[in-house]
């Protein structure tokens, strides 16, 4: 009788900590769409940390989940926070005057002589010249084909779920840095 109630107590226990993981900790998310190929493809399952911007800010080149709206969440790339003054120009992207290496994006940037990320500043898509405080600007990493800040304009810092930390399938794929 003894083992039965310790059994059903580490149970229980199990189950409260798996709750609290998950709801509070971590979530798992499924990557719908081509948007973040070539770092992300659709039916990847990632491990989203959601208590990390709890404990520093949100930064440039961060993959996150966030929510799009009340019935979809979107993953994309941090590619400006606040203050920063965004430009691509001849497939480059500068933030502030200054130009960022892109990596993630060599696999899939096209040899048709055509721009990957068409040229564009932060003023012409947005209408303003800085992104705003409490918000980023994101875009997926398939630039041709990512539904992104370029059309719904800023994310709000308060919409984040969390930061993509582990890509976890399929398994062959696991990642740990994006």
């Amino acid at each position: 009788m003894k083992n039965y109630r310790k059994i059903i107590r580490t149970v229980l226990l199990a189950l409260l900590l798996a709750f609290v993981f998950r709801s509070y900790l971590f979530a798992s998310y499924i990557v719908d769409g081509e948007s973040m190929e070539p770092t992300l493809f659709d039916g990847n399952l990632l491990m989203v940390n959601k208590v990390i911007y709890d404990w520093q800010h949100v930064g440039r080149q961060d993959v996150i989940v966030f929510h799009a709206n009340e019935k979809e969440d979107y993953v994309k790339r941090v590619i400006g926070v606040e203050g920063d003054d965004i430009e691509f120009k001849d497939d480059k992207l500068y933030v502030n005057g200054e130009p960022i290496p892109e990596a993630y994006l060599d696999a899939l940037r096209p040899n048709d002589g055509r721009p990957f990320t068409k040229d564009f500043t932060l003023e012409e898509v947005t209408g303003v010249r800085q992104v705003p405080a409490g918000h980023i600007f994101v875009m997926g990493d398939n630039r041709r084909d990512s539904l992104d800040s370029r059309y719904f304009g800023f994310v709000s810092v308060d919409t984040i779920v969390g930061k993509v930390d582990v890509r976890y399938w399929p398994f062959s794929q696991m990642a740990l840095q994006f």
